[in-house]
């Protein structure tokens, strides 16, 4: 609790100034720790701003170290249309005849005919199945699933169980009743003949077949076993037969063939595989166009001049200068926020060790360096910006696609391939700046620079604090002395009152 407070009554002083002017210089020590609280502040703002511009670099990089992303090659299919064929990464130039001659298939039972649904009373078709018994779902000859039914189950409630019933099984069944065509409808969820099945309807007991039941699934007559046949694909690519396929997709010599037809009276599909760069080049040009931008931008911060004698405003300057006089202030305090951060610094250092060092793992004879395929630094003063040479670096995927492909991709004991360093090595920079000045996707943060702005923050509480109590005890001080000259006032006048007669 402040202590009372007396104004210059007696002594006719402005206390409430000089207590001002004593408490600016009390609160110096403060100020400059809020300042550098400030500074700290922006700073830590600026390393999280580039970290962020390293994290999306990452995220480019990381198509940089994959396979995938090189696959140069393109096919044109001609002919019956049977198939579509993808080119990967280890496909080869050249024309391909393929020729579908079966498709896999699912295994799969419709009911024969509608089913009649039971009536009530008054002669009304209900949903009911209207017959309890059991369905068994038997595979190679062994019952693997018993699904109990009871007679005042619904046609689309016996579909769900039996569907659930055989979620674990193989094959997995999907099962739906058509109210439109008055049907089941059971199929295999995977395709091919191992997924073949067949369904036996016996009495609750199980101990007799089930005719009335059959009937109320099947829609036929004393029909005790429904039976399936699923299908295996099969094709022939350049003569070589590919068959016992038990999906409509395969891949053959780098190529991923799509089944959509059966060929027939001697028809196929004629498919040309050619290199086709253009995929990995546009990927390559975006990131060495992102890559330059943010180094040119880092390069500049980290030779920014740091001016000194500007430093964070307080509210108080604040309010003795005009929005302009502010803004160009604050500009020239927030100059140099990054200036030889070493952290930085090194960022740039390898990763132009990581775009121009020889790649140990590419094998004897194939590429090694970027430049060889048309990617080269330019000098010192411009921060290891990259630059194209597009009709190279397109020759080089034309002629050479697999070790462009591994000057990238490789990973191995003698070395890592330039997609791979350059990943690991922004990897490497965000966390380490991420320990430095923390990351907003985090929720906890205990950064080097959020640690020193939490000390920074309890220091400024004991300042506020210490300063609260300086003032109070000036204030008293003042006060006293108020106190004591009125009361020497009081004293004066009365002697002068009293002795000498109010002369």
């Amino acid at each position: 609790m402040s202590a009372m407070r007396i104004g210059g009554l007696a002594s006719g002083m402005d206390t409430d100034s000089i207590v001002k002017q004593m408490m600016q210089i009390q609160k110096m020590p403060m100020d400059k720790l809020v300042q550098q609280k400030t500074w700290t502040e922006w700073q830590q703002a600026a390393v999280r701003e580039q970290n962020l511009t390293f994290s999306n670099l990452r995220t480019s990089a990381s198509n940089l170290r994959l396979q995938s992303s090189f696959n140069a090659y393109g096919a044109e299919a001609t002919g019956s249309g049977s198939a579509k064929v993808t080119p990967g990464a280890t496909a080869m130039n050249g024309k391909y005849n393929v020729q579908v001659t079966a498709l896999a298939a699912p295994a799969k039972y419709t009911s024969a005919s509608a089913i009649q649904k039971v009536t009530d009373g008054a002669a009304k078709s209900t949903d009911a199945i209207g017959v309890a018994g059991k369905i068994l779902v038997d595979v190679g000859g062994e019952t693997d699933v018993e699904v109990d039914i009871t007679a005042d189950m619904t046609y689309k409630a016996v579909a769900d169980l039996l569907q659930s019933k055989t979620a674990g099984s193989v094959p997995a069944l999907r099962a739906n009743f058509d109210n439109t065509t008055s049907r089941f409808f059971i199929s295999s969820k995977e395709l091919g003949q191992a997924q073949n099945f067949s369904l036996s309807f016996k009495t609750a007991d199980g101990t007799a077949d089930n005719p009335d039941l059959s009937k109320q699934i099947t829609g036929t007559t004393n029909l005790s076993v429904a039976t399936t046949n699923g299908a295996n694909g099969s094709i022939i690519i350049d003569g070589v037969e590919v068959n016992g396929l038990t999906s409509n997709k395969t891949t053959v010599n780098g190529l991923t063939i799509e089944m959509l037809k059966v060929d027939t009276d001697g028809s196929s599909s004629a498919i040309t595989v050619k290199s086709d760069p253009e995929k990995p080049v546009q990927m390559i040009k975006d990131f060495v166009e992102s890559y330059n931008k943010a180094i040119e931008d880092l390069q500049k911060q980290l030779v920014e001049k740091r001016y000194s004698d500007f430093q964070p405003l307080s509210d108080e300057q604040k309010e003795e200068m005009s929005d302009k006089e502010i803004e160009l202030w604050e500009e020239k305090a927030r100059s140099g926020l990054l200036r030889n951060d070493p952290i930085m610094k090194s960022a740039l250092q390898d990763l132009r060790r990581a775009f121009m060092d020889s790649v140990g793992g590419a094998g004897a004879g194939n590429l090694t360096m970027l430049s060889q395929i048309g990617i080269n630094t330019g000098n010192y003063q411009e921060g290891g910006k990259l630059f194209i040479d597009e009709d190279k670096l397109k020759a080089a995927l034309t002629e050479k696609p697999e070790e462009v492909m591994n000057l990238f991709t490789v990973r191995s004991a003698a070395g890592d391939g330039i997609g791979a360093r350059v990943y690991d090595t922004l990897n490497n920079v965000v966390k380490k700046l991420s320990a430095q000045a923390g990351s907003p996707a985090s929720s906890v943060d205990n950064s080097t620079m959020s640690q020193k702005l939490r000390r920074m923050e309890t220091e400024i509480t004991r300042w506020q604090d210490r300063l609260t109590s300086i003032e109070d005890r000036y204030w008293s001080q003042f006060t006293a002395m108020e106190k004591a000259l009125s009361k020497m006032n009081s004293q004066s006048a009365w002697m002068q009152q009293n002795m000498f007669g109010g002369m």
